[in-house]
C-alpha cells in the first residue's frame, strides 16, 4: 500500500514534526515492552526511548504532546466491517442497541414523521431477541410508518423486517416460493409475515432506492470520523460491490473518489463481493476493479469475499448436522451451503492464481469445514502468499481446530459476540444442542493450536469499540457499558476456558489485522519506520482488573502521525 510521507526524508531531519513523552508506549523495541516516549516525522515513527532521549528530537517547532502517564498502544485495525453500510445507518433509522420491540416501534415512528409520505422508511440494526421467537411482523410495522413502505435489516444483516406496503410493491405473496438461499417468515396459511431472511432480502431488495454517490461519500465519511474515535486507522471492507441484499450497497467507486481526493485518512482494503450466481464469470470484472484501486491512495481492492452461509437464528448457517426443534429433537435440517463445493473450490483456485486474498465469512460448522477445505486444497505457495482468512467461526467442530494452523488460515474472530446475550441463550443454544454449544467462538483453542488470530467487529452488526470487544475476549462476558448490569451476559463466562489475555487481545486488534491486510511491513507495531498510527488511552490496560477494560476511552488517536481524533 502507499504510504505518504518518506522514511528515509524524515529520519535525515534533525527535529522531530511531532513527540509524545511521558507516557507508556507499547513497543517491542524496549526489553521491558515499554518506553516514555516516541518521535514521529514525516508520516512515521523516527525514534522511540526515554523523555531525556527523545527530547533531543523537540526542535522550535516540534509539537510536543504530554501523554501524563496514559497508555499509547499501535492504533487498531478491524479485519471485518462494513463501514459504509454503518455510516448510512447512523444517518438513517438506527435501531442498533435498541433492547424490545416497544423501543424498535417507537423509534421507527419518529422517524417516520419525519418523511415525506411517500418515502421509503429505511435502516436497521434490530436484535432478534427483542421479538417473540425471534420475529417481528409487518402489522406491527404498518402501525407506525403511516402507509410509507419500509424495509430495516437485523442487525446481523441476514433479515429484513417489512411492511405490508413494501411486501404488496414486490408482490411478494403466499404463491412466492422461497429462494434456494434464503426463507420467507410465514403464518400457517402461508402468507408472508413481514420478516425475509437472507436471499429472500432480494425480493424487496430491487424496489429500495439505492443511496446516492452523495449519500455514500457522506456516510463513509461520517464511519471514517466514529472509527478514529474508536483508535482505528486499518480495516478490511467485507464487502465492496453490489451484493443484491439491502445493506450492502457498492462503495467502490465512493472509495476511489475518497482516496483520490485525500479524504481516506484510515486504510481500507476492500473485499471484493464474490456473486454466487455469476460463478467465474465475474473474474474479469474482479481484476479491472482491482487494477483501478492499485496505488489509489489510501484504497486497494485485493481480497475476495464468498458468502458461504447464512446464520444459525434463521436456520441458514451450514452445519454437520441437523437443527433441533423447540423440544430437542432433530428437524431434518441443516441448513446448507450457498455455494456449491465443487464450484468453491474452482472459484477459489483461480481466485488465488490470480494473486487474490480468499475472506470467507462461516458461521455454521459444515461452512467453516468447506472454508479450511477450500484453503487446505490450494497449492502450498498461495495458502502461504495468501493470507486467507475466515470470518465468524461461530461454530467449530473439534476436528477442524487444528487445521487453522496446518493449512494457514487466519481465524477472524468477532470478539462482542463471544458473550451469553439473549439471542445465545434463546435462539442458538436451545437449536444446537449442548454438545455444539461448547463449540461456539474457540479463540483460545485455535490460538492454543498455533492458528493465527485477527479480530474484526462486523460493524453495523454490532459495536465497532475494540475495547469493548478485548473486554469480552479477556472475560468472555460484556461490559456494563454495553450489558445490562446484573443479567447473564455481564455476569456469567460464556464458555470461560477461551478467554485470552490482554496482550494478545490487542495483538489480534493491531499485528493481527496488519497481518491479514499484508501491512505487518508498515504497520500493526510501534517501531523505528513504521507509521505512526498509535492510539492513546484513558486507563492503562495492563494496570486495572480485567474487570475494567470495558471502562476505557480513547482519547487521542494518530493516523500516519496526524491527529484524527481527541487532542492532548
Amino acid at each position: 500500500m502507499t504510504i505518504g510521507g518518506s522514511p528515509a526524508g524524515s529520519a535525515s531531519r534533525r527535529h522531530a514534526e511531532l513527540v509524545l513523552v511521558s507516557g507508556r508506549i507499547r513497543t517491542p523495541a524496549h526489553p521491558s515492552g515499554f518506553v516514555e516516549a516516541v518521535a514521529v516525522g514525516g508520516g512515521v515513527i523516527r525514534a522511540l526511548g526515554s523523555d531525556a532521549e527523545i527530547r533531543e528530537k523537540i526542535g522550535p517547532y516540534t509539537r510536543v504532546i504530554n501523554l501524563r502517564g496514559r497508555l499509547a498502544v499501535p492504533a487498531f485495525g478491524d479485519a471485518h466491517i462494513h463501514p459504509v453500510q454503518g455510516g448510512l445507518e447512523t444517518l438513517r433509522c438506527n435501531l442498533l442497541g435498541l433492547k424490545t420491540r416497544q423501543e424498535c416501534l417507537d423509534k421507527i415512528a419518529a422517524y417516520s414523521a419525519t418523511l415525506p409520505p411517500s418515502a421509503w422508511v429505511l435502516g436497521g440494526g434490530w436484535a432478534m431477541s427483542g421479538f417473540p421467537g425471534g420475529v417481528p411482523t409487518a402489522a406491527d410495522l404498518d402501525g407506525v410508518t403511516g402507509g410509507r413502505p419500509a424495509c430495516l435489516t437485523n442487525r446481523d444483516r441476514h433479515s429484513a423486517w417489512v411492511n405490508t406496503a413494501a411486501l404488496t410493491m414486490a408482490r411478494v405473496s403466499a404463491r412466492t416460493p422461497d429462494p434456494a438461499d434464503g426463507r420467507i417468515e410465514r403464518d400457517p396459511a402461508g402468507f408472508p409475515t413481514g420478516a425475509l431472511h437472507d436471499g429472500a432480502m432480494r425480493l424487496v431488495a430491487d424496489y429500495v432506492p439505492r443511496p446516492s454517490a452523495t449519500d455514500l461519500m457522506k456516510a463513509l465519511l461520517v464511519a471514517q470520523r466514529y472509527l478514529h474515535s474508536m483508535g482505528i486507522t486499518s480495516i478490511q471492507d467485507a464487502c465492496v460491490g453490489e451484493a443484491g441484499e439491502l445493506s450492502n450497497p457498492d462503495a467502490f467507486d465512493t472509495y476511489r473518489r475518497a482516496a483520490a481526493d485525500r479524504l481516506l485518512t484510515c486504510r481500507v482494503t476492500g473485499s471484493l463481493w464474490w456473486d454466487r450466481h455469476l460463478g467465474l464469470r465475474q473474474i474479469d470484472n474482479l481484476l479491472t476493479r482491482r487494477e483501478a484501486a492499485d496505488g489509489a491512495g489510501y484504497f486497494r481492492a485485493t481480497t475476495v469475499k464468498m458468502m458461504l452461509d447464512g446464520v444459525c437464528e434463521t436456520f441458514t448457517a451450514a452445519m454437520g448436522a441437523s437443527y433441533l426443534d423447540g423440544h430437542g429433537h432433530p428437524t431434518g435440517h441443516q441448513g446448507k451451503l450457498f455455494i456449491d463445493p465443487d464450484e468453491l473450490g474452482h472459484a477459489a483456485r483461480t481466485l488465488a492464481d490470480l494473486g487474490f486474498q480468499l475472506h470467507f465469512h462461516a458461521i455454521g460448522d459444515a461452512a467453516v469445514t468447506a472454508a479450511l477445505d477450500t484453503i487446505g486444497a490450494l497449492p502450498a505457495p498461495q495458502r502461504a502468499g495468501g493470507r486467507h482468512h475466515i470470518a465468524h467461526l461461530q461454530f467449530i467442530a473439534p476436528d477442524d481446530l487444528d487445521r487453522f494452523a496446518q493449512v494457514g488460515a487466519v481465524a477472524t474472530f468477532q470478539p462482542l459476540w463471544a458473550a451469553e446475550d439473549d439471542q445465545v441463550s434463546e435462539l442458538t443454544i436451545p437449536f444446537v444442542g449442548p454438545e455444539r454449544a461448547w463449540w461456539q467462538y474457540r479463540i483460545a483453542e485455535v490460538a492454543r493450536r498455533g492458528g493465527r488470530v485477527a479480530f474484526g467487529s462486523d460493524w453495523p452488526v454490532s459495536s465497532p469499540d475494540p475495547l469493548q470487544e478485548m473486554h469480552v475476549a479477556v472475560n468472555r462476558v460484556l461490559s456494563g457499558r454495553l450489558g445490562e448490569p446484573g443479567t447473564p451476559e455481564t455476569t456469567r463466562p460464556f464458555l470461560p476456558a477461551e478467554a485470552i489475555t490482554v496482550d494478545a487481545a490487542l495483538q489480534a486488534f493491531t499485528a493481527g489485522v496488519a497481518y491479514v491486510n499484508h501491512e505487518e511491513d508498515v504497520a500493526g507495531s510501534l517501531e523505528h519506520g513504521l507509521l505512526a498510527d498509535i492510539a492513546v488511552l484513558s486507563q492503562d490496560l495492563y494496570a486495572v482488573a480485567p474487570s475494567a477494560i470495558g471502562d476505557t476511552t480513547v482519547d487521542l488517536t494518530l493516523a500516519g502521525g496526524q491527529v484524527v481524533h481527541g487532542d492532548e
